[in-house]
This record gives structure tokens, C-alpha cells and sequence, in this order.
């Protein structure tokens, strides 16, 4: 690769991120990957859309049902969701032993209205029933 085409490179996550614009943006209409290509207004070939979808599929963040000889995608999950997701999974990434670490780091580096926020959210879990399971949603 050149250094020209090495620049014009799109940071990591970009496209993923547009593809699942585009499926926000349907309303909980299922897109095929000619649907996402149109959708973005790009010059991105088909075969690339069908890849990102691909992965997205094997990642868990979207869903799929036959459409024809491919298949049509929908997002799993909204934005926020698909956040507290990515954050779980990186959390559940650690050890054991250092969960509590990544935990206190991850509070530490909040701003003062995020931490605010936070207190909130954990003050009004706590006072919730459990859901389903025991667990604390």
C-alpha cells in the first residue's frame, strides 16, 4: 500500500459505524447490503457493504433474515444499547482480579457531570426491583 492510499484510509470503526447509521436510520425496516449502499451515497462497492454487514452479524450488533439469495440486516440494538454493549464486553475482558481496577479507572477518568450521572443511575438501581433473573437492570 502507499503512503497516499495508507492516508486515505478511514480510521478503524468508520465504516462499521455508518453502516449501522444507516440501519438506525430505517426505522426497523431490514436493509440489504444494495439498500446500505444507496443509503450511504457513497462510492463503496456492494461486495464492502456485504463484508462490514458480515462482520457486524458475527459480532453480534445486528441481526438478519434471508431476503432473495442474500439477506436483509437489522440493528440489535439502538445506539445507546450498542454502547453499554462494546463497554460490557471490554469489561468482561478482564480478569477477574482486575475488574475492580478497570472499574476504578474507568470511574476515575469521568467528568464531574458524567460521575454526577452516574451516582444517580446506581442511587435509582438500587432502589429498583430486580429484574428478571436477580439481576439489578
Amino acid at each position: 500500500m502507499t503512503e497516499a492510499n495508507a492516508s486515505a484510509r478511514r480510521p478503524s470503526g468508520e465504516l462499521e459505524a455508518s453502516v449501522l447509521a444507516a440501519l438506525w436510520a430505517a426505522d426497523g425496516r431490514a436493509l440489504t447490503p444494495a439498500d446500505v449502499q444507496r443509503d450511504l451515497g457513497t462510492a463503496l462497492a456492494r461486495t464492502t457493504v456485504t463484508t462490514i454487514l458480515a462482520r457486524l452479524y458475527e459480532k453480534g450488533s445486528v441481526s438478519r433474515t434471508r431476503a432473495g439469495r442474500g439477506y436483509a440486516y437489522l440493528p440489535v440494538q439502538d445506539s445507546p444499547g450498542l454502547a453499554a454493549r462494546r463497554m460490557r464486553t471490554e469489561l468482561d475482558k478482564s480478569g477477574e482480579d482486575d475488574r475492580g481496577t478497570v472499574l476504578a479507572r474507568f470511574v476515575s477518568q469521568l467528568g464531574p457531570d458524567d460521575e454526577r450521572l452516574l451516582r444517580e443511575l446506581l442511587a435509582s438501581a438500587e432502589d429498583a426491583p430486580p429484574a428478571e433473573g436477580g439481576e439489578i437492570s
